[in-house]
Formats: structure tokens, sequence, C-alpha cells
């Protein structure tokens, strides 16, 4: 199990990084105040220490608050800022709140076209399930609807993005 004080005593943290400031084999030296890791094709920084590889805002989240939560979510959305105030424990259903949206063929998050109606449908996920928020003739009042939607169901976790 990590600890925080095991974080401090091999990383210093700087601006989003975590710097190596102690490391344990002689041959390792040449990585003393370097920073740690690499970004994976995930788009997460990992680094691998004790023979592991680690996700380094999990590192850092433990170092600055003394404990790992199940779940961290990068406010901005960008996985690779790990810097302390882009960090925030979250629940599981909060992290997909601010879930970066997958294409659809409508260009906006949580609107659809719903063939039997003629209609743009918004659509939402609460909970683990689907919640619709009705059928509309224009495409941009389907997605002020969506946006206001997330904005209710999600508070602070909503992403607006496109």
């Amino acid at each position: 199990m990590i600890t925080q004080q095991d974080i401090a005593g091999c990383f210093e943290y700087r601006d989003g990084y975590l710097y190596w400031k102690g490391v344990s084999h002689p041959n390792k030296q040449y990585l003393l105040d370097k920073p740690a890791g690499s970004i994976h094709k995930t788009g997460y920084r990992h680094i691998t220490w004790r023979g592991k590889p680690q996700k380094a805002h999990r590192l850092i989240f433990m170092l600055h608050h003394g404990y790992m939560p199940p779940e961290i979510d990068h406010i901005n959305g960008d996985r690779a800022d790990n810097r302390i105030g882009n960090l925030r424990a979250v629940t599981r259903s909060q992290n997909q709140y601010n879930k970066r949206p997958q294409r659809n063929a409508s260009g906006y998050r949580g609107v659809s076209w719903h063939k039997k109606s003629g209609k743009w449908c918004v659509r939402i996920g609460i909970n683990d399930k689907v919640k619709s928020m009705g059928y509309y003739d224009d495409i941009e009042l389907a997605d002020l609807v969506a946006q206001e939607a997330r904005s209710k169901f999600y508070g602070q976790y909503a992403y607006q993005g496109a």
C-alpha cells in the first residue's frame, strides 16, 4: 500500500508534475530532479515506480490530500494536466458527467435525430438510466435544452463543451 510519506520520500511536486528526488538504485541517479513518467497512449501520465505503472494524478492527489479516492476527475478534461487545482475526488457517476462526449451525427452532445417523429431528441444519462428531455424541431433549441439539463442534473460536474 502506498502512503503519503512514501510518495513524499521519492517525489517533489512542482506545477502539476512529480520530480524524482530519491531513487532506489545507483544506476538511476540520472533521474534525480527530472520529471517522472511519460504520457501513456490513454493521455494519462504514467510513472513506473516500485516496479509497477502508477498514474501520476493519483500519486499527486495522495501526496496533497493523504488519501486515495476510488475516482479522481480532471476538472478541465485534460488527462495530462495534473495540477492539484485541476484534480478532485468524485464518484464514478460524477466522473462520467464530466466525460468528453462521443461523436454523434448531430454534432451536439445528448442530441440525436429521432427518425419516427422527424425531430431532434434530447436525452441524458442520470444514475445509469437514460432520461428523455423531449423532441424539438430546432437543433439549436435541442442543444440548449441538453445543456440546461446537464447543468441541472450534473451541477458542477457537467461537461458543457462541444
